[in-house]
């Protein structure tokens, strides 16, 4: 592929609900412009775009992809992302590497959750926003509902600039609002013929207005009733869509590439290019720069996507956001400091890399072999390191307990995941020393479904996935005083020691020994052992096997023998001291309570207070939250173990939730019974 500057270079975003013809779209774009031979079809697992082993198999995007089309002069690189909740990383990548976003729809079911998601997060990114509404060539396919819902969910400033002509429920042909072309489309290739605006003259007049808003001289023009000259137009209609002022809606079939033609012609005349999208912020120091989309400027790229393979090694994907990237160059990790290598240079394909001597700002490529560079790092030139913004990932919410089948492969897990995290930062791990479980966190059920695939696929090593240990906690809820008397003779030197000790509780996370012997029952170098065996007993209790906490232990009587009295007998003795009184202090069960907020739509509300009240939490209050609601609530965090999966189901995807551990307080009696239950249970096992 051919060198394009960066005025000739415009990143594209495919975003929007999963399964509404996002990848399909791509390929047709890439037919379309020569960019293969041969047009994907995502059922027949032969897409560019869905080139991993598991999108193959699943027949869904499950991660950003990226292919270059080359479209009336210009490079436009196409970044597919993935629709679905649980893969929400692969679209939070590519909006960072774009300018502007194109969210798919279809005309059988208009706009959905996964839509209003991808529109906020590229307003967010103040990407230029364009819509297109796919699978027109379906039976139950309806233009005015699904325009009608993106105009009741974004506003007046959705603005179709593409209609259908339907007789006999049937799209015959469509009409370009822009061009004033009917185009009637025959495997593929349009017919053009000239169109009859007047019966659309509230849609013309609509984006009329919008260009007009864009300039003085041409308010003044719309006012007197002048037509708009057919340059005018373009520049006027750029501007709105650059400004987020109008968000053109086109229409068609990536299926059967009817309108696709006409929606890389809007793009390539209205979306912003790299250079129109420049003056990104980033941080030199301590000081706030302004980058600039200068091919000649001090190189900035940022890393936005990692893929590691096993076979291959890891391939870097970045956006040159300011200078140029060369091959055989060196460039400086802003993270680390370190001095990366860069040999080759890449531009991408879907699964394929064709190598190429440099890029410039506004460009996207690929580099192999990075040997410290992580999604989100930025490269800049040695002695000048800036660091660019990151993605925004959203923060892993669904934890389960990893286990290998085969014993001996906790290793291979712990490698494996720490290769599937440089992919895919959405996905975490950690061990948790307390239950001694290995931990992997991710957003959702399917996420970690695919996880285990690419386990087994990538790094040979077989898990299974269960529900975590929760780290439950015992203590004592009364006052006792209790002896502890240890003594045994086996011939020679005997064992003796023997101990009163006070056990009551206290408000401390551990155990406050204390000591009120007088006239020296325990000899004071014995006090030591007394402690060390309170301290060992504590970290297990009667109950279930929990550390015991908040329990204060004042040795205050005893008695010693000269001969046979140790260190280990005292300790042995205060260890049957422990066991008799936290028996007899009325022990019981802490559970681990969670401050959880959760953001949630208005009419949300009612059912999620309702399913925190099933899960024995307290609400504690509401506020108002950007458009949402925000529900604060202190809940059991045994109870959590499905929230994701409720709070996803209810919302139908609009919800979001944080859950951090607050403190423990006392379990309901069946809570501690089915607790001490569970513990023999395992015990037996």
């Amino acid at each position: 592929m051919k060198q394009y500057v960066t005025s000739q270079i415009k990143n594209i975003a495919l975003a929007g609900h999963g399964g509404k013809g996002k990848t399909t779209l791509a390929e047709a774009m890439l037919y379309l412009s020569g960019g293969t031979d041969r047009l994907g079809r995502v059922a027949d697992g032969n897409t560019v775009m869905d080139f991993d082993a598991e999108e193959r198999k699943r027949n869904v995007s499950l991660s950003t992809a990226v292919a270059p089309v080359e479209w009336d002069g210009l490079k436009l690189n196409i970044i597919d992302t993935p629709g679905l909740f649980d893969f929400a990383g692969g679209m939070s990548e590519g909006l960072r590497a774009a300018g502007t976003t194109v969210v798919v729809l279809s005309g059988k079911s208009g706009c959905a959750v996964g839509d209003e998601i991808a529109y906020k997060a590229a307003d967010k990114q103040k990407a230029a926003k364009f819509f297109f509404i796919s699978k027109m060539d379906s039976e139950h396919a309806d233009f005015e509902k699904a325009l009608a819902s993106l105009t009741d969910a974004f506003g007046s400033h959705v603005c179709p600039v593409m209609i259908p002509i339907v007789e006999n429920h049937k799209v015959q042909s469509y009409v370009n609002l822009i061009t004033g072309k009917q185009l009637t489309y025959k495997d593929g290739k349009a017919t053009e013929t000239d169109a009859d605006l007047s019966a659309y003259s509230q849609y013309t007049d609509q984006l009329n207005e919008a260009v007009a808003m864009t300039d003085e001289a041409l308010m003044e023009k719309f006012f007197e009733g002048e037509p708009f000259t057919h340059e005018e137009l373009v520049t006027g209609i750029s501007t709105a869509i650059k400004n987020s002022e109008l968000a053109p809606v086109y229409c068609g079939s990536g299926y059967t590439l009817e309108g696709v033609d006409q929606l890389l012609n809007g793009i390539a005349a209205y979306a912003p290019s790299a250079a129109d999208r420049s003056n990104e912020p980033g941080a030199k120091g301590e000081e706030t720069v302004e980058l600039k989309a200068d091919a000649d400027g001090p190189l900035v790229a940022i890393v936005f996507k990692t893929i590691a393979d096993p076979q291959v090694g890891k391939r870097s994907f970045f956006k040159v956001i300011s200078g140029t990237m060369k091959a055989d160059s060196q460039a400086v990790n802003a993270r680390t400091g370190d001095i990366e290598r860069i040999s080759k240079l890449y531009i991408i394909k879907g699964g394929k890399f064709e190598e190429t001597a440099a890029l410039c700002a506004g460009d996207i490529g690929a580099v192999a072999k990075l040997s410290s560079a992580q999604t989100g790092d930025t490269l800049c030139n040695p002695g000048n390191v800036i660091v660019a913004r990151k993605p925004d990932f959203p923060a892993p919410c669904y934890s389960m307990c990893i286990k290998p089948k085969n014993r001996g492969d906790e290793d291979k897990i712990v490698n494996g995941l720490n290769r599937l995290i440089e992919e895919d930062p959405t996905i975490s791990q950690y061990a948790n020393a307390e239950t001694h479980e290995q931990i992997v966190s991710g957003l959702g059920e399917q996420h970690l479904d695919v996880v285990v695939s690419k386990l087994k696929a990538k790094f040979g090593v077989d898990v299974v996935l269960s529900a975590p240990t929760v780290a439950y906690r015992e203590t004592i809820r009364k006052r006792v005083e209790v002896q502890g008397r240890h003594k045994k003779q086996s011939g020679g030197h005997g064992q003796f020691g023997d101990v009163w000790i006070r056990f009551e509780p206290c408000e401390e996370e551990g155990l406050v020994f204390a000591e009120e012997v007088f006239g020296g029952s325990v000899p004071r170098n014995f006090f030591p052992a007394v402690e060390k065996g309170l301290q060992e007993c504590m970290q297990k209790g009667e109950l279930a096997g929990y550390p015991v906490v908040g329990v204060k232990a004042t040795l205050y009587d005893g008695s010693y023998h000269p001969v046979d009295s140790s260190e280990m007998a005292f300790k042995i003795a205060a260890g049957l001291a422990f066991r008799n009184g936290v028996a007899a202090a009325n022990p019981t069960i802490l559970e681990p309570i969670g401050m959880l907020k959760v953001i949630v739509p208005g009419d949300n509300m009612g059912d999620i207070m309702g399913d925190v009240t099933k899960r024995r939490g307290r609400v504690l209050g509401m506020n108002p939250a950007d458009q949402m609601q925000e529900i604060e609530a202190e809940v059991p965090m045994a109870e959590m173990s499905d929230f994701a999966t409720v709070l996803r189901s209810i919302t139908q995807g609009r919800g979001s939730f944080t859950l951090n551990f607050e403190r423990y307080e006392e379990a309901p009696q069946p809570v501690v019974q089915k607790v001490i239950e569970e513990a023999k249970a395992k015990a037996e096992e």
